[in-house]
């Protein structure tokens, strides 16, 4: 399996390691959804949350972090999405790989 994610302007590939966990994919496209406003993807119009819309009429869209966060919490032992306080809409992501490894990242839209 494998998937793309932007660092720092360049595309990198992230594919499935070689002991076969696919948590690095899974957590490079929750953070690619993340940035992703809805129906901007012609394959998965329901991912993504509507950020600008959100910051525009300054409302959290709880909503669809909900959605976010149950449409991958399959691919994790645990899952969690919140928003960190600040005018810059900034999720932090909070999870447990099948493997058992502890993932913390803070995800700027």
């Amino acid at each position: 399996m494998r998937t793309y994610g932007r660092i720092n302007g360049q595309w990198v590939k992230v594919e499935t390691s070689e002991t076969g966990d696919n948590s690095q994919v899974w957590l490079t496209t929750l953070c690619q959804t993340l940035k992703l406003n809805r129906q901007e993807s012609p394959f998965f119009a329901n991912y993504g949350i509507p950020a600008q819309q959100s910051v525009q009429q300054q409302f959290f869209p709880d909503i669809y972090m909900a959605q976010t966060q149950s449409q991958f919490s399959p691919y994790f032992v645990s899952l969690a999405l919140a928003k960190l306080p600040g005018t810059k809409p900034t999720y932090t992501i909070r999870a447990i790989t099948p493997a058992g490894a502890l993932i913390d990242a803070q995800v700027a839209v």
